[in-house]
Parts: structure tokens; sequence; C-alpha cells
């Protein structure tokens, strides 16, 4: 006998309207969606449901594993704490981003993330996990254990995601020095005269690490079929070597021209939810509200808040005009799928898989009151 749930009394967010109805789960996928209440199922008492969220950029395990300096938790409980956090906030589908290449303030390293990557694929191995977890490899490409990191992480059939990124000091995310140096100096509690130090030996990593690091991990990952992803784009420029490079996702561009390029070129414009909910970004980058009213934004991540990503589904479509609530649905959920390939999720429609949640809003503030992945309830 078919397993059937019934969820009634809805306001069921589409992909163009926000329907008062019900859905039919027939074994883990959407059967109908019917307008108007069903004498029989579990009644959602006029509460919103959305899709499933799909997160593709979040940092988030890295401090459940190494809470403190010099402390590593237990790696199996580490990701188990992390999905549980993942899945209480809506997520059904998230890419955990692990760090390949040493930067100087890392603290963990390539075995360590293949310590996270192991314990991941154990979680799903095992059925320990609420949500559904993919790899997405961050690539310092200014680093030079870079490549060597890289090649330690292959095998690992999980991976499906890797993005291109430097973060040396006129690079990218920090072309301005001076904010640069506030951001540091504060992070590392160094001198003026070690930061100074730690400058020039990081722009020379990146002077010589970087454009070989770059071409030879998009190379290798076109021909694994991983979806690659360029981090932190700032110019015309860095959009026309990601377009070369095969990227896929432009992940966080720091400027308005270098979104509309991205745009322009075809690619995925990807920003922080954080910078959504915070009104800007942390760097005094270009705001994603400043994206999404020029039409120039595409998929929202967590980044470091897994909540903020409905949070700012439901935020974006109150504070910008133009943009409904299931369009602001579509940046963290089908657009995201459609990014990375997964056309068997990321809305509500039939055929597609019950990844549902189950959403209140109280004073503008979501509450994720219930979530289903593939009709089983994991929350």
């Amino acid at each position: 006998m078919p397993h059937e749930l019934i969820l009634k009394n809805a306001r069921i967010v589409l992909e163009n309207e926000v329907l008062a109805g019900s859905v039919l789960i027939r074994d883990g996928q959407i059967a109908d969606i019917s307008e108007g209440s069903m004498a029989a199922g579990k009644d959602m008492e006029g509460d919103f449901l959305t899709p499933g969220l799909i997160e593709l950029h979040t940092d988030h395990l890295e401090g459940h594993y190494a809470p403190r300096p010099k402390v590593r938790w237990n790696p199996i409980a580490a990701v188990q704490a992390h999905d549980a956090q993942i899945a209480a906030s809506g997520i059904t589908t998230v890419f955990d981003a692990l760090r390949v290449g040493l930067d100087a303030e890392a603290e963990v390293g390539v075995e360590d993330m293949r310590v996270l990557a192991d314990a991941i694929s154990d979680g799903m191995r095992n059925k320990r996990l609420r949500a559904e977890h993919f790899l997405h490899l961050r690539c310092e490409v200014s680093a030079p254990d870079c490549l060597e990191a890289f090649s330690r992480m292959e095998g690992y059939d999980r991976v499906r995601m890797a993005s291109l990124m430097d973060h040396a000091p006129g690079q990218r995310q920090f072309i301005d020095l001076e904010t640069y140096r506030a951001y540091y100096i504060r992070k590392l509690k160094v001198s003026e005269e070690a930061f100074r130090l730690y400058c020039e030996r990081r722009m020379a990593d990146s002077e010589r690490n970087s454009a070989a690091n770059r071409a030879a991990i998009s190379q290798a990952c076109r021909l694994r079929n991983i979806v690659l992803a360029s981090h932190d784009d700032a110019t015309a420029a860095h959009v026309e070597e990601a377009v070369e490079q095969g990227i896929r996702v432009a992940e966080f561009p720091t400027t308005l021209t270098a979104a509309a390029a991205s745009k322009q070129a075809g690619l995925s414009v990807l920003m922080g939810a954080p910078n959504v909910v915070r009104g800007g970004s942390h760097s005094g980058n270009v705001s994603a509200r400043e994206l999404a009213e020029n039409g120039c934004l595409d998929i929202l991540s967590s980044d470091y808040i897994p909540f903020s990503l409905m949070q700012s589904a439901f935020f974006l479509s109150d504070v910008v005009d133009g943009i409904t609530l299931p369009q602001a649905m579509q940046l963290v959920s089908k657009n995201s799928a459609e990014a990375v390939g997964l056309d068997d999720r990321g809305e509500i429609a039939v055929g597609k898989r019950a990844d549902l949640v189950r959403v209140r809003v109280d004073d503008h503030v979501p509450v994720v009151k219930t979530v289903w992945r593939q009709g089983d309830r994991v929350i």
C-alpha cells in the first residue's frame, strides 16, 4: 500500500502564487495540490507551506567541529549538531563548505576536512541526518597547498560543487586595503608591523599561486562534472575570467558591476542571506538588496547563520518593491536546485520531492514548525 499524507488548510507557496489549499504526499513525492480545504488530513491552521530550502554554501559546520582554538569535537557529533540546526531552519538540502587550501589564520587543514567529509558520508549512509548533505569545496587558490589539498578530497562522491576564492589583501573581497586592515587587525589581534608583513606574504602567495591553481582546479572540476563557482568577483574582467573557466555560479560578487556582468553572462548570482537581513555586507561591499532591486540576484545562501535563509525570503518580500513571497522563495529553493542540477526538488509541484516546511510568521520573523524530507517528518 502506498504511504500517503495530506497537509490541509495551508497557505502553499507555489512558483507564482500563494494558494490556500492542501497538498497530497504519496511515497515521498507530491502527488496533488488542490485549492480549498479537504475533510481529511493534518491541519496546517493557515500556516505557510514552503518548499524545503536548498543551501549551497554554508561555513557553519566548521564551528561545531573546531569550536575553540586547538579543540576538536567528535566529528560525527559535530555533523549531527550542524545538521539539526540546518534542518530546524527549514533547509532540507545542504552543500557543506569544506576548506581546501590553508590560509594563514586558519586552524583547520585538509586532514580535518577529510575527517568531516567521512563523517558526512557516514551520516548519510547510516541515515543519521535530517537534511540531505552534499560537499562544497572552498578552494583558497592563493594558498601554496591548495592543489595538494584538493587532490586529497578526490574520491568523495558527495562533492558536487567547488568555489574558487582568493582572500589575499587587494584581491576580490578586499580590494580596498583599508577595509581589509580594519577587518583583519581586529580578527588576528596583531600589531601594525605584524599585519604589514602578513599582507606582504599573502599578496606574494596570491601572485605566485592563484592563476595556476584556478586553471588546474577548474579543469579538474569540468572533467568530474563538479559545479564551479567564482567567489567575490569585483570587476568585469573577473567575470570574463570566470566564464572562460566554466563557472556557473557567481558567489558574493562585491560590486553591482560584477553582479550585472555575471547575470548578463548567464551565471547564477548568489549572495548572502545575512546581507539581506542586515541591510548590507559586513565587508562593506554591495548590498544584496541593491542587487535584488536591480534584477541581479538569483540565489541566497545562509553563509554563517542557517536561519537567515528562511528569514531573508520573508524579509525580502517585505522590503523590496516588486518582489513577491513566491519570487523570494525561489531564491532559496528552486533557483538553487537548478544551479546545481537537482531537478527533483526546489518547488511545491506535482512529481517533485515532498521536501516541505510549515512556517508561521510572528512579528515579521518566521517560525519553522515542521519539516518534511521526502515525505518523512524530520523536525
